[in-house]
């Protein structure tokens, strides 16, 4: 098994719920955390509030300026940050090109500051629609420029690590809930209608779909970067899949059962994913990642989180 030493690192995007809980998970690990976020921030004031954690204010555009940022080398580069990711903005090209360029940029920055390896964070909209199980060498037929980016954004990435000398992990990430999460995602704005006495409005729900708890991520995230294959990509998710509608019954019934759900009311998308589940056999074999947190489990401490977040 690989096993890299790691003591300092760079999370950019550290304010979202897979952002929050690897900046937690390093800090657990003794680790000392660079927090690179926007300026103006909205959200940098919700990080962990520790002595091992510094915020950097960059752009994402300005990546370069970062080593000149930092007063130590950093072991590992964890590049979360992604703009345009959910909408309209998913077929913004050239906001999806400059998220290549900037993930690019992110590397060079990695190999400046001497870190030994660079996670990104992939997505499954590389695959496009796919029936089965999605593993590592499954076909990449993405369908919205944001797959096409994050896609093309993987394999520039490597490259370019590859140059430079640094190791490159590549998770391909399903779907991920938890505290700090975007208001706009469906289990997030499912939640705050819910807990407003609202009925949310959803597809009929068949769909089969594979849900990871941000705690969970966050662990794979820091078990890729210390033993994960250098080139290696990881489908990450639970590896269970269930039909949309019974985790939706299960946030409802976790708030008040008699509430109504909006099944059926909304129509599905022309290119609705039907069945989302990853294949976690090499994730396992290289870095003995598990899940830990049942839906039911992570789900009430979402809700719980967005109760008192909420004014």
């Amino acid at each position: 098994m690989v096993q890299r030493k790691i003591c300092t690192a760079v999370v950019t995007g550290p304010t979202g719920t897979i952002g929050h809980a690897l900046c937690r998970r390093l800090l657990a690990e003794g680790c000392t955390v660079y927090a690179v976020t926007h300026p103006g921030s909205k959200r940098a004031d919700t990080l962990p509030k520790d002595e091992h954690l510094h915020v950097i204010f960059c752009d994402a555009a300005d990546y370069a300026t970062l080593p000149e940022q930092l007063a130590e080398p950093v072991d590992a580069f964890f590049h979360l940050a992604w703009a345009h990711t959910i909408g309209a903005g998913r077929n913004d090209m050239p906001a999806q090109i400059a998220n290549i360029a900037c993930t690019v940029a992110a590397v060079r920055a990695a190999a400046q500051m001497g870190c030994c390896v660079f996670v990104g964070a992939g997505s499954q909209a590389e695959y496009g629609r796919v029936e089965g199980l999605l593993r590592p060498d499954t076909p990449t037929r993405p369908e919205n420029g944001y797959g096409m980016a994050k896609l093309c954004a993987g394999q520039m990435s490597r490259l370019e690590c590859e140059r430079l000398g640094l190791d490159h992990v590549w998770p391909r990430v399903l779907s991920v809930y938890g505290p700090y999460d975007g208001p706009s995602t469906m289990i997030s704005s499912a939640i705050r209608t819910l807990l407003a006495g609202g009925c949310p409005a959803l597809t009929e729900g068949i769909q089969q779909w594979d849900y990871l708890y941000a705690d969970d991520a966050a662990e794979a995230f820091w078990r890729m970067a210390v033993h994960g294959c250098s080139g290696a990509v990881y489908p990450l998710g639970s590896g269970q899949a269930l039909p949309l509608r019974r985790y939706m019954e299960q946030l409802r019934d976790a708030i008040d059962p008699a509430l109504p759900l909006g099944l059926g009311q909304i129509p599905y998308g022309p290119r609705q994913v039907m069945h989302l589940q990853a294949n976690l056999s090499a994730l396992r074999q290289d870095t003995g990642f598990e899940p830990r947190t049942a839906f039911a489990d992570g789900i009430r401490k979402t809700i719980e989180w967005i109760r008192k977040e909420q004014p």
